[in-house]
């Protein structure tokens, strides 16, 4: 039982790690449900917890080896990642603080609303990239309004990554190609970059109120290290459509899952 345990989070973690990569973003989405219904734990809320703890640790793992990749590709920018950073960092403290005080109900659902976001801030990443390859035009920005959109796209991807253990990348592509005018390539690539500090300052935060659960998230970091390789590498060589199409499907399931279990919590006070 406790080997084919094993293989479900290293195959999770394969998956999630494969996303990652083509998309630019953590993979939470898809570990901390599986987590939630793997882990055997007391009470709801601290399977709701250590379900986020954990899921910072193997996204760090997997943001780590896939931005090691960009770097070895040379695809991988230090200043644009460290401007979004910072504040990244600064929020994904504050936000796993947070997750201690949530209920669990809370938690649930919140999480479930973010994925059902997601689903439409895909549409949104390919629309604006149809829009840039039409539009070539270079549009001059302020320096200040420069850094009001670093701050503000650095922000929001640590606050999801400390309060859902999330990379936060579905928010900050969409963001750096609207607010910073970058290329799609470009944006994935900073956003991996920026998930690697956010995601660490997440599991740190957690870690010190005995949240993480190391040796579930070392197996879904390894197995993220794993297909995050495969996808910088392989991925982008498969249609589009179909990846989309996929990974909507699979945001639209996990969502109904996590808002059945804030029901499921909610109905249990």
């Amino acid at each position: 039982m406790i080997t084919f345990t094993v293989l479900i989070l290293a195959i999770v973690g394969l998956i999630a790690g494969i996303i990652a990569g083509f998309l630019g973003i953590g993979g939470g989405g898809l570990t901390v449900p599986i987590l939630v219904q793997i882990l055997d734990l007391p009470n709801s809320h601290e399977i709701a917890v250590k379900a986020i703890a954990t899921s910072s640790l193997a996204v760090f793992i997997t943001s780590f080896s896939g931005s090691i990749q960009n770097w070895r590709m040379g695809n991988l920018d230090f200043n644009r990642v460290i401007y979004l950073a910072v504040p990244g960092l600064l929020a994904a403290k504050l936000s796993a603080d947070l997750a201690n005080i949530f209920p669990d109900y809370v938690l649930y659902g919140a999480f479930g609303l973010m994925l059902i976001t997601n689903i439409y801030l895909i549409g949104l990443r390919k629309s604006l990239t149809a829009k840039k390859k039409t539009n070539s035009r270079k549009i001059d920005r302020a320096k200040w309004n420069l850094i009001l959109a670093r701050i503000g796209i650095g922000g929001a991807g640590g606050f999801l990554a400390g309060l859902f253990g999330v990379g936060g990348g579905i928010i900050m592509v969409p963001l750096q190609i609207l607010l910073l005018g970058e290329s799609t390539k470009l944006a994935i690539q900073t956003s991996l970059g920026v998930i690697v500090i956010t995601s660490l300052s997440a599991t740190v935060s957690h870690a010190f109120n005995h949240h993480v659960i190391f040796h579930i998230g070392i197996i879904l970091g390894l197995g993220g290290l794993i297909g995050v390789q495969i996808s910088t590498r392989l991925l982008p060589k498969l249609p589009d459509r179909i990846i989309t199409i996929a990974f909507r499907t699979l945001l639209f399931l996990l969502s109904f899952q996590m808002l059945w279990k804030a029901w499921e919590a909610w109905r249990s006070i």
